[in-house]
């Protein structure tokens, strides 16, 4: 079954790659065309592929209900495999050969320069789907960047440094990992600060280059550095691997890490109390109504990923859905950016409250937060602590 699942997802990124489309190509002259340049194969498509398929598959649903105000979306989908180099190529094509209205990027942060230049230059504006929020989409925005991705620099470190300080046995002594990229990197070293101000003791900051062999190394510098918490941001495999090597290690401390799309099969996975993850996305194990709907769309997709990794994506495709019905046709960036600077969005649960954007906050007004663990009694997945609001400003 793995070996089935990885040549279809495989097989998807190359048609992905070659510039396949929701939407037959007929459609072009008569659709709302959204650019994509993801990291659908490569050492993050773990992380961000699942996005993009579900995001693609509610513009399917969208479309087979008749489309948007009468017109479907296409989305123009290619593959940067998390290189900056491919990213600006992509924004390239997609702005000047098949004129999108709106560029997405679902990448790591290193691909974000070269598409923000490209966006400037057109005056298209830029969302990011699956790809952490930079600080630009924070009061006052930048006036093309906006973001649907459930995690954001800074205000994850918020709740992450609350939680240790709040849930601490014994006074807290800080560990720190980051993926050697620049906003996991700068993340790290804001919660390394905060830490500080808040009181609590910090010990060793790993910054682990991508990809990595062999992460004791740097586990056996957080554990030796005297660690009772680790706090990693950073994409899943460097979260999970650091823990898991301290594990190996001995290391019986308690970890911290962000609730990336992987994180609710990987609890159930490891089976360890004191993991905990934080995230701003409900999980599938709330059984929520969206879920049935995001099941369907899973089955009717025929996608190769568990429905647990598809929230994001259906985030995703819920705010481009709301955006494109406020943006008069015919279609044109700048109407596209006019809706954005004013929408709301019900998430249908699925975060805390809706994802709102203004012209000076393109990120979102409020940021609410739950955190699950592992529950040995339970047998199950559990929330640790219910919806936490951080206002934006």
């Amino acid at each position: 079954m793995k070996l089935l699942q990885r040549g279809r997802r495989f097989a998807l990124a190359a048609a992905l790659a070659a510039g396949a489309a929701t939407g037959a190509p007929a459609m072009a002259q008569d659709a709302y065309v959204v650019g994509i340049s993801a990291a659908l194969t490569g050492p993050a498509a773990a992380t961000y592929a699942p996005v993009i398929d579900a995001m693609r598959a509610y513009a399917d649903h969208v479309n087979g209900k008749g489309g948007v105000n009468g017109k479907p979306i296409r989305l123009v989908i290619l593959d940067n495999q998390g290189e900056p180099s491919k990213a600006a190529a992509d924004a390239k094509k997609l702005l000047s050969q098949d004129n999108v209205i709106l560029l997405v990027n679902s990448s790591l942060s290193s691909t974000y320069a070269p598409m923000i230049a490209e966006s400037r230059r057109a005056k298209v504006p830029l969302l990011y789907a699956g790809a952490v929020c930079p600080k630009e989409t924070y009061p006052p925005a930048d006036p093309l960047q906006f973001c649907t991705t459930s995690f954001g620099a800074q205000y994850d470190s918020q709740l992450a440094m609350g939680f240790v300080k709040d849930n601490a046995k014994e006074p807290p002594r800080i560990g720190f990992s980051a993926m050697a990229i620049p906003i996991s990197r700068g993340e790290i070293e804001f919660a390394e600060e905060l830490a500080r101000k808040m009181g609590m003791g910090t010990t060793s900051k790993e910054i682990i280059p991508p990809p990595t062999p062999d992460y004791t190394p740097f586990a056996t510098k957080l554990k030796d550095g005297g660690s009772n918490w680790v706090y990693s941001w950073a994409p899943w495999v460097t979260q999970v691997r650091t823990f898991e090597a301290l594990r190996r290690l001995g290391w019986n401390g308690r970890y911290i890490a962000y609730a990336h799309i992987q994180a609710e099969d990987e609890l159930a996975r490891i089976k360890d109390p004191e993991l905990h993850v934080f995230g701003a996305n409900a999980f599938v194990r709330d059984d929520l109504p969206v879920h049935a709907e995001i099941r369907a769309a899973t089955v009717r997709a025929n996608l190769p990923y568990p429905v647990t990794q598809l929230t994001e994506g259906f985030i995703a495709g819920l705010a481009l859905e709301a955006a494109l019905k406020a943006t008069p046709w015919p279609a044109t960036p700048a109407k596209v950016l006019a809706a954005m600077n004013n929408l709301k969005v019900d998430m249908k649960g699925l975060r805390g409250g809706p994802l709102e954007w203004t012209k000076d906050n393109h990120f979102r007004t409020r940021q609410y937060y739950r955190v699950y663990r592992w529950d040995p009694a339970r047998n199950a997945v559990v929330q640790v602590k219910d919806w936490t609001a951080l206002d934006v400003r």
